[in-house]
């Protein structure tokens, strides 16, 4: 049985909502930015798939090997605003995350206090990293939502308060 499940159920869920929302939103939408210097849904996205290939399983690995492990920009090459193709961009998430749950599969309950040290925050157990992955995850599935909710925010009219929270236009004045 893997290590905290749940951590494992919130990874595990991820392509699959990232398949329904790129199956049915329209492309234009998936590619709009809320506003200037804020990535769209698609930018969102492709920082997950980044950090699925290049930072959360690196990092697993090091702690494994008892390594320290460099640290990842967010605002790396693959985060760029290009005109992605999405249905790729699922497939290619799907792959790397199927073959990342692999290697999660293999973590035990004393590998958790396991350290590496991150070159940029320091030391860093293998408990927190698998943490991180999973509120990365949610945290940048709910920033991408929140890039696709704008349209439908600004056109509420007299309602638009009570979507305050997440509006980016009234959070910029």
């Amino acid at each position: 049985m893997a290590v905290h499940p749940e951590i494992r159920a919130i990874l595990a869920s991820t392509p699959l909502r990232w398949q329904q929302l790129i199956a049915t939103v329209p492309g234009d939408l998936l590619r709009r930015l809320p506003q200037a210097g804020e990535w769209s849904a698609l930018g969102c996205f492709a920082h997950i798939i980044a950090t699925e290939e290049l930072a959360f399983p690196a990092r697993v690995r090091a702690i494994l090997a008892g390594q320290d492990f460099a640290a990842f920009s967010p605002a790396a090459p693959a985060v760029a605003e290009v005109e992605p193709d999405a249905a790729e961009m699922v497939a290619q998430f799907t792959r790397s995350r199927t073959a990342n749950l692999a290697l999660y599969d293999t973590i035990t309950a004393e590998d958790l206090s396991m350290t590496g040290r991150h070159a940029d925050l320091g030391p860093m157990s293998l408990a927190e990293v698998i943490h991180s992955w999973a509120a990365h995850d949610l945290n940048h599935t709910i920033q991408a939502e929140r890039s696709l909710m704008q349209p439908f925010i600004s056109g509420s009219g007299a309602l638009r308060f009570r979507f305050a929270d997440h509006d980016v236009e009234l959070k910029a004045r």
